[in-house]
């Protein structure tokens, strides 16, 4: 393929990530295993602007490894406060800790976008009655609820993180808690996904979205795959800065093979617009 062709494709793919995509999945503050450099507001706004992108659904990393998010959440709305034009809060909220209703309702007044829960860090299984009972709470409130299935890869963790990653059977069983719920699954790769997209209804497969943060492209060409088998309207874009290079998701779109050089990514509204 010539230079002047890849480049002409790369712009091609450009576009397709304008100005008014969101990033889903970001972070903001320190990791409890290693060091990660500049987990700041400031510099994250720096990043999304030479990525071109509008803006980012920020949680507050260090709260999936507590066992009260609550004081994350309050870093989180403090530290965002002046960035709320372009970094959007999405607090965690931990359904088997006292007065979390309460606590999900003042989510919402604070001008949360979304609610992240971490069931593997709070050790949550596949339908766990607290994590139902939070699924059909955002159903009902109309926040999407954002999971993660991991923040490294197995082989790379530190000994004292013994969580393991966000299985299939407990993305299926949050999907099916109630009708009503919109499920964001952040950090999932291609196993994950199918086992999970496969085993629901058409229905259940309406409410559940993926993010592509760890969706491998070539030569592997996971993302291919996915795009060509369940469509890329299932899939958002999202990077989980700065646990991960921001360059990832762009290079993998910038990759794809030519036939699905159109396909479109769903954008973060589709899970608000309900």
């Amino acid at each position: 393929m010539s230079a002047a062709k890849t480049a002409a494709q790369s712009g091609k793919r450009a576009a397709q990530t304008p100005r008014t995509t969101i990033d889903v999945n970001a972070f903001i503050g320190p990791y409890p295993y290693r060091y990660v450099p500049h987990p700041d507001p400031e510099v994250l706004v720096s990043v999304l602007e030479r990525e071109g992108l509008r803006g980012a659904w920020v949680g507050h990393l260090p709260s999936a490894f507590y066992r009260d998010p609550s004081h994350g959440n309050e870093t989180l709305f403090t530290t965002l406060a002046v960035h709320r034009a372009t970094l959007y809060p999405v607090p965690a909220v931990r359904p088997d800790w006292p007065d979390w209703e309460r606590t999900l309702r003042a989510m919402r007044e604070m001008g949360a976008v979304a609610i992240r829960a971490y069931p593997p860090q709070w050790g949550m299984g596949p339908n766990d009655a607290h994590m139902s009972r939070l699924a059909a709470a955002c159903g009902e409130i109309g926040l999407p609820l954002v999971l993660t299935v991991r923040f490294e890869d197995l082989r790379q963790r530190h000994h004292l993180d013994v969580a393991g990653d966000l299985g299939a059977a407990t993305v299926r069983s949050i999907v099916r808690a109630d009708p009503r719920v919109r499920v964001l699954v952040t950090a999932a790769g291609r196993e994950t996904i199918e086992e999970s997209h496969w085993g629901l209804t058409p229905e259940e497969r309406s409410r559940l979205w993926w993010d592509i943060s760890w969706i491998w492209g070539p030569p592997e060409d996971h993302l291919a795959h996915l795009f060509t088998t369940i469509g890329a309207d299932r899939f958002l874009y999202g990077t989980q800065w700065p646990m991960r290079l921001t360059q990832n998701p762009r290079a993998n779109l910038d990759l794809l093979p030519e036939d699905l050089r159109e396909a479109r990514l769903a954008d973060a509204s589709a899970l608000l617009a309900r």
